[in-house]
């Protein structure tokens, strides 16, 4: 749903997909391998010919950098205005983000905000747009939780991607 209001409300001609080797801010693996993140994403997204999933942070050592990523996108498609889907929780942390200014400067951001979620401001030199969307309560934990849990999880996320998740034994310990 993110994906759609973004692709829609930004009016954007390609939506890329790129799963993050390691969040600079998170101190823990990842909650599954990188190799079945990038399946995942590329099952829930098959057959969207307007998305694509980029691999690129999973070929880097180390935490994975927004403003390393944002460069490579200006220089692949240059001229281009580019948008950067954070959630909401984000938005206030995009100053402590590395090279804040220059990753500012290189894209706009867009955000969706929870249900019941106030859109507010972005922090200086941030600029961007508040998603109107259909937001959505559902955080990956809640997903998480449910796998554990042994329910199904097939309402929340797309049914290729609850198979892959029964498939890959992911989630379950």
């Amino acid at each position: 749903m993110v994906a759609r209001a973004a692709l829609e409300e930004l009016k954007l001609d390609r939506l890329f997909l790129i799963p993050a080797a390691r969040s600079p801010f998170k101190t823990t693996q990842p909650k599954a391998p990188a190799a079945c993140r990038l399946r995942l994403l590329r099952m829930a997204f098959a057959g969207w010919p307007d998305c694509q999933v980029d691999p690129q942070e999973l070929g880097r050592d180390g935490a994975s950098y927004s403003v390393d990523t944002v460069r490579n996108f200006a220089g692949r498609f240059p001229g281009a205005t580019l948008h950067y889907l954070v959630g909401a929780d984000h938005v206030a942390t995009l100053p402590q983000w590395r090279e804040a200014g220059a990753l500012a400067a290189l894209a706009q951001f867009a955000v969706l905000p929870r249900p019941g979620q106030v859109a507010a401001g972005f922090p200086a030199p941030f600029r961007g747009a508040w998603l109107q969307g259909q937001p959505m309560a559902v955080a990956a934990s809640v997903i998480r939780d449910r796998v554990r849990a042994g329910l199904p999880v097939d309402h929340l996320v797309p049914a290729a991607v609850a198979a892959g998740i029964t498939e890959m034994k992911l989630y379950t310990g």
